[in-house]
């Protein structure tokens, strides 16, 4: 299997070469050259398998320059109940009839990033050791991003981590769960701007080829494309827990900012996993329902980017956006350019011709939005129907899903985090008397000693914090 860039780019590159590179050299995300094709035979064949098991079978058609018996000691070794807290690690918790959440979210961070970082890490230290070679890892958060990396790849050989997040814009738990680390690898930058100003400056310098070369820069955002790759298993996994055949299809709600989460959902679809509808939950930052809505895709500056209640959600530019939009005009990668390049470059925002906007259905995408007050209502509601606890961007999830489902499809909402990552929240839906549990070691989280970085949104500032503290 080889990859090819969203922006034209045709050069043929391997898994393990785009694994370590992040964004294509034109400025594209990578996508394979085609999606496998998965038949009812195989669906039959993977039924039933341990989700490690799955992992390898689903991941080894796309990726064949790791040996076989390497690549399935790494998902063995990722994807343990010690981990993730169950031998299911992702299982199905009903709700009602027909509506269910995907428990992505009993990870070492609480949130459903840790299904692909885990992996991630090992791929990455897998990789280098074969090299040779180190890598300093560069990223952006929202506020799971950030620690999931930094506590997949803390320790790692040969890793070093730089992690941008938006200053003061995150919880005090995600807050703390990235800037209690010690480890001389991981390094915190608390950027003085919203999570799109960390964004752009990871993109900045990773178009900036002399600088990305010379220092080894990789990233860990959904734009590389392993991450997203490792998250398609859950889609799967779940599909296998909510069927008894392979002629039933299924619909997911997936609460998105990025799209990063959504998008490997496009990539099940592709493959030919029965999805009925993927249905994309935004909150009031809503560019992705916007578009969905009228084809117009117009992202916000940081005056424009709500800090809400569900903060990892409070993105303006959808990096992964681009990956679909690319799949929906047929893989033309000039005009893929022309928009995400030329267009948000100019005005910031693109409109999509009727024809091309027509063809959206066609891939089960619709969306809806939330608010604070939807957030509290949901959270009180599920609390009170089936003593389930949500977090705030699962509770988006719910309130969305329920606009959007269909007779006799069941609909599967993927959990994003546990809710004790936004505990304030919770109190202001339930009062006091309901506390969302948290593991014991991170019973005095909030309290421990800090170390980061506070910087301003100015990519030269974060290229000379790299320069002083790369490893070679």
């Amino acid at each position: 299997m080889k990859y090819i860039s969203t922006r034209g780019d045709q050069t043929l590159r391997g898994f393990s070469e785009i694994l370590l590179e992040g964004l294509a050299p034109d400025g594209g995300l990578y996508l394979p050259v085609r999606y496998p094709h998965v038949d009812a035979a195989m669906l039959a064949a993977w039924r039933g398998l341990s989700y490690a098991d799955l992992a390898f079978e689903i991941l080894s058609l796309y990726i064949d320059d790791i040996p076989a018996e390497d690549l399935r000691m790494l998902v063995r070794k990722t994807y343990t109940a010690e981990v993730f807290g169950s031998a299911a690690i992702v299982p199905l918790k009903p709700l009602e009839p027909g509506l269910a959440l995907e428990a992505l979210s009993n990870g070492p961070t609480l949130a459903f990033k840790d299904m692909a970082m885990q992996l991630l890490g090992n791929l990455f230290e897998y990789e280098l050791d074969r090299r040779g070679e180190s890598l300093n890892i560069l990223g952006a958060t929202s506020g799971d991003t950030g620690s999931a990396a930094e506590h997949a790849m803390r320790g790692k050989r040969g890793v070093n981590v730089f992690m941008l997040s938006p200053h003061g814009r995150m919880s005090p738990f995600q807050q703390a769960q990235m800037f209690s680390l010690q480890d001389a690898n991981i390094h915190n930058l608390a950027v003085e701007g919203v999570f799109d100003d960390c964004q752009d400056i990871v993109k900045a310098v990773s178009n900036d080829l002399a600088f990305k070369r010379r220092y080894r820069i990789g990233t860990v955002n959904s734009i590389n494309w392993a991450r997203l790759l490792a998250q398609v298993v859950y889609y799967f996994a779940g599909y296998f827990q909510a069927t008894t055949t392979n002629d039933e299809r299924v619909s997911f709600t997936v609460p998105s900012g990025n799209f990063g989460n959504v998008c490997a959902g496009h990539v099940a679809r592709m493959m030919g996993l029965p999805i009925a509808q993927l249905v994309v939950a935004t909150n009031e930052n809503n560019v992705l329902e916007e578009f969905f809505r009228t084809g117009t895709y117009r992202v916000r500056g940081s005056a424009e980017t709500w800090e809400t209640s569900s903060p990892s959600m409070d993105i303006s530019k959808a990096s992964n956006f681009e990956r679909f939009v690319f799949d929906l005009l047929g893989r033309d990668g000039a005009r893929t350019q022309s928009l995400f390049g030329a267009a948000l470059s100019r005005d910031g925002a693109f409109t999509l011709s009727a024809d091309e906007f027509a063809r959206v259905a066609g891939y089960g995408f619709v969306a809806g939005r939330s608010t604070h007050a939807d957030r509290l209502a949901t959270i009180q509601a599920t609390w009170q129907a089936h003593g389930v606890l949500v977090d705030t961007h699962t509770a988006d999830g719910l309130k969305v899903a329920r606009e959007h489902r269909q007779d006799g499809i069941p609909m599967i909402v993927l959990e994003t985090a546990l809710p004790a990552k936004f505990e304030a929240t919770i109190t202001e839906a339930l009062g006091d008397a309901v506390h969302a549990p948290r593991p014991a070691h991170l019973a005095d989280l909030e309290s421990r000693p800090k170390r980061f970085q506070v910087v301003p949104a100015d990519t030269a500032t974060v290229q000379r914090y790299i320069e002083a503290h790369v490893i070679l």
